[in-house]
């Protein structure tokens, strides 16, 4: 069956509950044993002496019904094997990265990132003698095999190891595609898989990907060499700008490392939120369909205005790498965007400040249309000239377009224009 169609039912048994047809929400810290055996093994499972993770239901800093059921759902659409929950998508990346990178390791990552992502990796990973080294998000493989070369180097100066590939595709706020295959065919070259007693091949430099802004429905990163997928499911998962929650979803052997160290923290999604993905879930292909549809319309209103300078709109690519980046890798151009508007952060500010329909917003993914300017608000942290180097302009206005009626959109889109 289709994902869209397991989303009704997948991963819960009416059963169980007393015949809800929908799951109820779980709101209990811990769970009761059947018996001490039980508690013991499961306890074996949580604690790594014995593999395969808990067996039941322990406790609900490691998991709960709600948790579960979500989790099965999240990894339906990406086909992995196993997904987590987290209470944000920064919960979820962090995390993510402190399981797979220890002291003297170095980090390589495609730019632009989202602003708190980089700012982890410099600011905070750093301080524990992490360090990185970045690349275009349209690097080719040659660009590729270059940068690898330089981290394993920096890596055995160090001491430590190329820890993560880290990716951001498309890239918040410019669009720019990474290509996701020849950062796997250039990981595997550069870190050949270590052979395995039992005859198989095994990987560890791990690529991740935040698939925020076309995920889960226009991009599915593990088919084309990703291992493992990050969402903030806040976005266009959760769809309805009323919670915060992250994911993360790739083969059993990546998730657990990063499944103990959430036991340990915490950060697991509470119940009530996953309650609330649960339903969104089920409508997450409708409203991303929607949306797309809006932003077709709405670009090729822009497209051609006197005010606008450009538009990074996977619908509308000129540049012929990225676009055989998206034909590719894509299914579909997504309904976030980034406006270039002719001037600067002036024109920019009025066009924002005489919207009606579309909301003055940092969020994206949302049932509503939202705008922000990334230069002054998401990205105001990041440094001046690498703000420069990665085309965060100015000039830029991201737009997340929504479900509204298309023709509102344009008119509203229109009359802001004029007070530019």
């Amino acid at each position: 069956m289709k994902p869209s169609t397991l989303m009704m039912g997948y991963g819960y048994d009416p059963a169980l509950s007393e015949g809800s047809l929908k799951a109820p929400i779980f709101l209990t810290s811990t769970f009761a044993f059947e018996n001490a055996a039980a508690g013991k093994r499961h306890f074996e499972g949580i604690t790594g002496l014995r593999e395969g993770g808990a067996e039941g239901l322990v406790y609900s800093r490691f998991n709960g019904p709600n948790q579960e059921i979500l989790e099965d759902r999240l990894a339906v659409w990406d086909g992995a094997e196993d997904a987590l929950t987290f209470s944000s998508g920064m919960t979820a990346i962090c995390i993510l990265m402190m399981a797979y990178c220890g002291q003297n390791d170095v980090i390589v990552h495609s730019g632009p990132l989202y602003a708190a992502t980089e700012g982890f990796v410099a600011k905070v990973l750093s301080r524990f003698g992490i360090t990185y080294l970045d690349f275009p998000a349209g690097a080719t493989r040659a660009e590729l095999d270059a940068v690898l070369a330089k981290a394993r180097a920096q890596a055995e100066a160090q001491g430590g190891k190329v820890a993560m590939i880290y990716l951001e595709s498309p890239g918040n706020p410019t669009n720019a595609l990474v290509d996701i295959e020849a950062v796997s065919d250039a990981r595997d070259a550069a870190f050949p898989p270590a052979q395995v007693a039992a005859g198989g091949s095994t990987q560890e430099c791990p690529i991740a990907i935040d698939n925020t802004f076309l995920g889960p429905l226009w991009q599915r990163p593990l088919e084309h060499g990703a291992d493992i997928v990050a969402y903030s499911l806040t976005k266009y998962v959760g769809g309805h700008s009323d919670l915060v929650a992250g994911s993360i979803a790739g083969a059993k052997r990546w998730m657990d490392p990063v499944r103990a160290l959430r036991n340990t923290m915490g950060g697991i999604v509470d119940p009530n939120t996953a309650w609330m993905l649960l339903r969104s879930l089920e409508t997450v292909e409708l409203r991303m369909q929607r949306a797309g549809e809006n932003a077709a319309k709405v670009c090729a209103f822009l497209q051609g205005h006197p005010k606008v300078e450009g538009l990074g709109y996977l619908g509308l690519i000129s540049d012929p790498r990225q676009q055989d980046i998206h034909d590719r890798h894509c299914l579909g151009a997504g309904s976030t965007f980034s406006l270039f508007i002719k001037g600067g952060e002036a024109e920019c500010f009025a066009f924002l400040d005489n919207l009606t329909i579309a909301k003055l917003a940092v969020s994206l993914g949302g049932t509503e249309t939202l705008a922000s300017h990334p230069a002054s608000m998401t990205h105001l942290s990041v440094p001046q000239a690498r703000k420069d180097m990665l085309g965060i302009t100015d000039n830029l206005v991201r737009i997340s377009v929504g479900i509204e009626d298309a023709d509102d959109l344009i008119a509203d889109f229109a009359q802001a224009l004029e007070h530019v």
